[in-house]
C-alpha cells in the first residue's frame, strides 16, 4: 500500500499544502525560483506535513491556521536537504540532478537559506509565539546535527550514542515537532500534545534507522542515488556501526580507504556485502522496530479515532519501507 493511500480524507487539504509550497517559494530572481522549484518538483513523501494534519485532528482543525506550520515545516526539511548536498557533495537526489551540481555550491547554499527564510515568513502567519519559540529552537538543534555530522565524518572511533544522538537532531526533532506544532496550532489538550511528540519522535528514529539501512538493501534506482552513498561520503550510519563490531578487518581493509579515494562500484559492492554478511542489517532492524514499539505505546492515550489508526498504519509503514 503506498503512503498517501493511508489517509484519503486529508488529500485536499494536502493539496492546498502542495499549492502554498509552490506559491511561498517563487523569488523575484530567475535563478532563486528555478532552483527552488526544481528541489520541490523533485517529489517527497511529505510526511512532515501530513504529521502536522493528523496531530491537528485531536484538537481545533482548521485548515488555513494548519497549513502555516505544515508548510514552514516542509520549507524546512527542503532546506536543509539542500545544504546536506553541498556537505556530502552529492549529484543525483531523488532520481534528479541537485541543486549544486546543476549550478554551483554558492547558489545552493543561498537557495537553502531563502527557503529557510520563507519558512519561518510564511509561520509569521501563525499567530502563537510558543510555535514560534519551539521552531526556533528545533532549527537550532537541527544545525548542531549537521555540524556534529561534518566532525564525525570518517571518523570510524565512535559509538552507538554518538550515532543516536546524531539522528536524533538530524531527523527524529523535526518530525516530533511536526506533531507537536500541529497540536499547538489546534489548541490540543498538553496530555495528548505529549504523547504526539513522543510518537513523533520515536518514528523518526525508526525513519532515520530505516533510511540508513536502504541505503545498503535498496537499489540504486529505489534510493534515487547510488547504493552505500552515505558510507562512502564518510557518514557512519547504524548499520556500519554494528558490522565493525562483527568484523574488524571490515575497517582496516576496506573502509579506511574511503577517506583518501574515491571508490569503484566494485568495490562498494564488496563494502556493502561485507556488511550484510555481518548481520548488522538484521540489529538495526531490530533497533527500528523498538522504537516503533515505544511510537505505538505513546498512542495509548490518545482518543479512539481514525486518526488515531493513521499514525499507527504510518508507523507500520515506515518500519517496512522499500525506499
Amino acid at each position: 500500500m503506498k503512503l498517501a493511500m493511508m489517509y484519503p480524507f486529508l488529500k485536499n487539504d494536502i493539496n492546498k499544502i502542495e499549492q502554498a509550497l509552490n506559491e511561498t517559494i517563487q523569488a523575484e530572481h530567475p535563478v532563486l525560483r528555478e532552483a527552488s522549484t526544481q528541489l520541490l518538483q523533485a517529489g517527497g513523501k511529505r510526511i512532515r506535513p501530513v504529521f502536522v494534519l493528523l496531530s491537528g485532528k485531536f484538537g481545533d482543525y482548521d485548515i488555513d491556521r494548519m497549513k502555516h506550520a505544515a508548510v514552514s515545516l516542509e520549507l524546512i526539511h527542503m532546506a536543509s536537504l539542500v545544504h546536506d548536498d553541498v556537505i556530502d557533495d552529492a549529484e543525483i537526489r531523488r532520481g534528479q540532478p541537485t541543486i549544486k551540481s546543476k549550478w554551483d555550491n554558492r547558489i545552493a547554499m543561498y537557495t537553502g537559506d531563502y527557503i529557510f527564510a520563507r519558512a519561518l515568513e510564511y509561520l509569521s502567519n501563525l499567530e502563537k509565539p510558543r510555535a514560534h519559540q519551539i521552531l526556533s529552537e528545533t532549527i537550532v538543534e537541527l544545525c548542531i546535527g549537521e555540524i556534529e555530522q561534518i566532525k564525525d565524518k570518517f571518523n570510524w572511533d565512535q559509538n552507538l550514542r554518538t550515532y543516536l544522538r546524531r539522528i536524533q537532531r538530524k531527523t527524529a526533532l523535526l518530525i516530533a515537532v511536526s506533531c507537536r506544532l500541529g497540536a499547538v496550532a489546534a489548541n490540543v489538550s498538553p496530555e495528548i500534545e505529549r504523547a504526539l511528540f513522543k510518537y513523533g519522535y520515536y518514528v523518526g528514529m525508526s525513519y532515520q534507522i530505516i533510511d540508513d539501512v536502504l541505503d545498503f538493501t535498496a537499489t540504486e534506482e529505489e534510493l534515487g542515488k547510488p547504493a552505500g552513498s552515505d558510507v562512502m561520503q564518510g557518514n557512519i550510519t547504524l548499520p556500519v556501526l554494528y558490522a565493525m563490531r562483527e568484523d574488524k578487518y571490515l575497517l582496516e581493509e576496506q573502509l579506511a580507504a574511503l577517506e583518501h579515494e574515491t571508490p569503484l562500484k566494485e568495490t562498494m559492492d564488496i563494502i556493502i556485502n561485507r556488511i550484510k554478511q555481518t548481520g548488522a542489517i538484521e540489529a538495526s532492524l531490530a533497533l527500528s522496530d523498538r522504537y516503533l514499539e515505544k511510537a505505538f505505546k505513546a498512542l495509548e492515550v490518545l482518543p479512539s479515532q481514525k486518526e488515531k489508526q493513521t499514525l499507527k498504519n504510518i508507523a507500520k509503514y515506515i518500519g517496512k519501507r522499500k525506499s
